[in-house]
């Protein structure tokens, strides 16, 4: 594992966690098992081969095939973005306010989530409040699969829908009713941004990139949150560091008024939508 951190070096800031992650994986157990009890056993023979790939900037969720988020593990692949930590702000902006806890523990609370890929937003707010039902809707057939899969695996799939859907589709919403809560982490990135190698040349495309400003979702979006949204709901938004001010300009032209929530950084990172009171 020391040869193989001095060889992330260059690839990776966590290069020891990303080798221990790796051998753990090679030897069929857990991080804590391997540092606790099996530091002894033999190098793996495809240790090598995992450490290669991550020299090569392949993400160490997608070599392991999993990720954590808010303090569960997500099956993930190369169709789905990998959940984030600055992702568990949305989740902890519904648990720290009560009006929007209330909204999520409420007999008959529905959510809505846009663009579910692995299911980290919806598939956690579930199991966090075991009252409310939801769907998740998705446009890879990819990622529905594997939603289902990480819905199943949490426990939560009886109070999962994960549809196929688009809603780029003009049509996408109709039937799907009025959700207490709706969360979306849509695709946000300018389409000429700069990024890092590991998420460039392996995260999906078509959930990083939103035309040259990074806010074509959010203008395909929020008009049609009006017709989703129950009259006292709320829509909770992922958003980049610097698009508070551009996403709030389009809710408030939709007729929501808008609050924002910083991640641990400080940083902009989720604006909440609702209807005025």
């Amino acid at each position: 594992m020391r040869d193989a951190a001095a060889q992330l070096a260059d690839t990776s800031d966590t290069a020891r966690l990303d080798a221990e992650l790796l051998m753990g994986h090679a030897l069929g157990i857990d991080r804590s098992t391997l540092l606790l009890d099996r530091m002894a056993d033999n190098t793996p023979p495809i240790f090598a081969e995992l450490v290669a790939r991550r020299a090569a900037h392949e993400p160490v969720a997608y070599i392991i095939g999993e990720a954590e988020f808010y303090g569960r593990t997500f099956a993930v692949n190369s169709d789905v973005l990998i959940p984030r930590s600055d992702t568990e702000t949305l989740i902890d902006a519904v648990a720290g306010d009560e009006r929007l806890r209330e909204l999520a523990r409420a007999t008959g609370a529905r959510i809505l989530d846009c663009g579910t890929g692995s299911g980290a937003l919806l598939l956690t707010l579930l199991a966090e409040y075991p009252q409310a039902t939801g769907m998740g809707v998705e446009r890879s057939l990819g990622a529905v699969t594997l939603a289902a899969l990480n819905a199943a695996r949490l426990g939560v799939a009886d109070r999962a829908q994960i549809d196929h859907l688009d809603w780029h589709d003009p049509n996408w919403c109709d039937g799907l009713g009025r959700f207490s809560l709706i969360v979306a982490n849509p695709p946000y990135v300018e389409t000429e941004a700069s990024l890092a190698p590991g998420v460039a040349r392996f995260e999906p495309v078509g959930a990083l990139y939103a035309g040259v400003d990074g806010l074509d979702d959010y203008r395909v979006l929020i008009p049609r949150f009006r017709a989703l949204l129950r009259d006292d709901g709320a829509v909770l938004l992922e958003i980049g560091r610097d698009q508070a001010q551009a996403v709030a300009k389009l809710a408030e032209s939709a007729g929501f008024q808008t609050e924002l929530r910083r991640d641990l950084a400080g940083r902009p990172r989720v604006l909440i939508l609702q209807s005025p009171t």
